[in-house]
């Protein structure tokens, strides 16, 4: 049997108390016959489990056995195993934490979730990148307390420009991308974002956070996000593209490459976000076998330029 789908079982038995076969099969999606089967593995694996008959019956675990993974699914447990291994960047203190979760598996699981952890290593690096370490930042500590507890705090902040600030902040939420890490607030001049490696002091004051009622921290970081990518790429070119390279663009430009319809001549129209006419050419201009721009005119110019230049030098 897959171990996930026993340990999924086992948690449906220990959040709903008694399940029937059929119940078991509605929520994982398989066969009465699989559940039935699953549920007489758990026994025969040691997990307490037993079963009445007729009406009202079902399975039940022994004494109501449970343990501290009863709200998770199939999913969140392998992810949990995952997340404690050594392909999470998560802290040694949260990796211990979890790692002490995982222990409270049944006996007959614990040898798979300890295996899942230590099956996938990754190396967050590209090839030829500097090994040097990511620390989480001097305040990251404080300023999570801070977001726990509800309070506001006095921010001393170094912007990129080096000048230096202090202004008291609504804390609510704290982000990482990457190996950088960024605090979410509200503030007198509305929604901020801070690199938390640039926060100099961090002052809790006693006055509580006034939370947004509607505030979602994933929804409010990709909506910070994608107006990031925005300014950063605030040119759009227009181009067609043939069928078969659309795949060479999606991992040339990623998040910056919006996919059209087809036209009359079997290609397909592309937009592809760029931070200035020079750079975007220089970025186009190795992909003229399978891309043609239309516009704007600026960027076509300096395709011409680039390909002026290479016939000149190599021609």
């Amino acid at each position: 049997m897959r171990t996930d789908r026993l340990v999924a079982v086992l948690l449906l038995l220990q959040r709903r108390g008694q399940v029937t076969a059929a119940e078991v099969a509605r929520e994982l999606e398989i066969s009465e016959r699989t559940a039935r089967r699953d549920l007489d593995a758990l026994a025969m694996a040691g997990v307490p489990v037993y079963s009445t008959q007729g009406r009202g019956g079902g399975w039940r675990l022994v004494g109501g056995a449970r343990t501290d993974l009863s709200g998770l699914t199939a999913s969140e447990a392998r992810a949990l195993f995952l997340v404690a291994g050594p392909a999470s960047a998560a802290t040694p203190t949260v990796k211990a934490a979890l790692r002490k979760l995982v222990h409270a598996l049944p006996e007959p699981f614990r040898v798979q979730a300890e295996a899942a952890a230590a099956s996938v290593v990754m190396d967050p690096r590209r090839w030829g990148s500097s090994r040097a370490e990511h620390r989480p930042p001097r305040f990251l500590d404080e300023l999570q307390d801070a977001v726990i507890h509800g309070v506001q705090v006095r921010l001393g902040y170094v912007d990129s420009k080096g000048a230096e600030t202090e202004r008291t902040v609504h804390p609510l939420g704290i982000v990482a991308k990457g190996p950088t890490w960024y605090l979410v607030t509200d503030t007198d001049a509305g929604r901020r974002t801070f690199r938390i490696d640039r926060v100099s002091s961090v002052e809790p004051t006693d006055d509580p956070v006034h939370r947004p009622e509607d505030f979602d921290l994933a929804e409010s970081w990709r909506e910070i996000a994608d107006e990031v990518d925005r300014k950063r790429t605030p040119l759009e070119i227009r181009a067609v593209c043939v069928p078969h390279g659309i795949g060479l663009l999606r991992i040339a430009f990623g998040g910056r490459l919006e996919v059209g319809g087809p036209t009359p001549d079997g290609r397909v129209e592309v937009a592809i976000r760029g931070q200035d006419e020079h750079m975007i050419a220089g970025e186009l201009a190795g992909l003229v076998e399978w891309i043609e721009v239309t516009g704007p005119p600026e960027v076509r110019d300096h395709l011409a330029s680039i390909g002026n230049a290479l016939v000149e030098r190599y021609g």
